[in-house]
């Protein structure tokens, strides 16, 4: 069974993220109401982009996420902490559960990078998407709580929230398949043909709905249940982590990302496909989609139908190119866990996939 607590597990500093652990402590003094040292730092296990620290005082802990050391070539507009910040900010108080933002500091001269606090939160990361150990009704409850999530954040009202400028308007599909192109291209170890295919196939085949600027709100980028984390034993989000890829977009890019899930099988990329899932009480991709669409009312599961197949092959393309990103990062010595590896490996059989998905479209 998996460890409930994964999450919690944490690790000496790695070297490659180190840093002057008195500047912090002095800066933190000034910045953080409350803080009173001796402090001590650890750094949690998973996580491939921005290292996260667990910042331990006699009083309480709390959560650091920095840019990756200097040593890291950082692409333009990655790893940007200060806009997690801002949309955790932004999304405090809202239905959508997110930790309390404490400080932020851009001033890279600190530490040698920009980096925030965070609340510290003691709760449950679930990382097997067949959720071993459960019953039923349990696994039924967490899908509904992870639906219920995702819905409340596409229906967040980002403008009241003061996070209109947190992205560009209009044409998201198009900059995002520029975008993941650019950055597969930027980190290549080894050709893949599929890719290239891809990156020609994906702007010439975009549906309709992918085009309809009306829908835009918040997305999270990188939806998935171990992104979530839920009360020790309530069937309830605590909060959503890992924004990093957050920004304004389309809806339906985010939710059919989170659905990949049901298409991926075990043990690739934590997928679902192919297992019963009535026997295990979660719910099939096409009741997901329509809890989806009740609750946010922005389509219905007979209209989405023809176009799923080409924002599931956007959303494996994309996936593939973060992977060979980490793939990138492991032969440049910078990739912040002992996962990457293994996960830098995957770009090729999800961009295999995703040319499946293409095919069908």
């Amino acid at each position: 069974m998996t460890d409930p607590n994964k999450f919690e597990g944490t690790r000496p500093v790695a070297e490659a993220h180190q840093f002057d652990t008195q500047a912090l402590t002095a800066w933190l003094e000034k910045n953080l109401e409350g803080f009173a040292g001796p402090l001590t730092v650890e750094m949690f296990k998973g996580g491939q982009s921005n290292p996260t620290y667990k910042l331990i005082t006699p009083g309480r802990s709390y959560v650091m996420r920095a840019k990756p050391g200097p040593v890291a070539k950082l692409l333009p507009s990655a790893h940007a902490i200060e806009r997690e910040f801002a949309v955790m900010r932004g999304l405090h108080g809202t239905d959508v559960p997110v930790p309390r933002m404490l400080a932020l500091c851009e001033d890279e001269s600190v530490i040698g990078r920009a980096f925030y606090i965070m609340e510290f939160m003691q709760g449950r990361v679930l990382w097997d998407q067949s959720l071993p150990g459960m019953t039923q009704a349990q696994r039924g409850d967490i899908y509904n709580e992870m639906n219920r999530v995702i819905a409340a954040l596409h229906t967040v009202d980002y403008k009241a929230r003061g996070l209109e400028n947190y992205g560009k308007p209009g044409n998201y599909f198009e900059r995002q398949i520029g975008r993941w192109s650019k950055q597969y291209l930027a980190s290549v170890t080894q050709p893949i043909p599929e890719m290239d295919r891809l990156i020609e196939w994906l702007p010439a085949h975009m549906p309709a709905s992918a085009r309809d600027d009306r829908l835009t709100s918040i997305v999270h980028g990188d939806y998935r249940l171990d992104n979530l984390m839920f009360h020790p034993t309530e069937p309830r989000a605590l909060a959503v982590l890992d924004w990093e890829l957050s920004t304004l977009g389309h809806p339906l890019a985010d939710f059919s990302y989170h659905c990949m899930s049901w298409h991926i099988p075990p043990g690739t990329f934590r997928g679902i496909g192919g297992l019963n899932l009535a026997e295990l009480g979660i719910p099939s991709e096409q009741d997901y989609i329509r809890q989806y669409c009740e609750r946010t009312g922005f389509t219905t599961p007979e209209a989405l139908a023809p176009d799923w197949n080409f924002y599931l092959a956007y959303n494996m393309f994309r996936i593939a190119a973060i992977l060979q990103g980490i793939a990138k990062r492991v032969e440049a010595g910078t990739a912040s866990s002992a996962e990457a590896k293994a996960s830098g490996a995957g770009a090729r059989p999800m961009a295999e996939l995703a040319w499946g998905f293409a095919q069908k479209a």
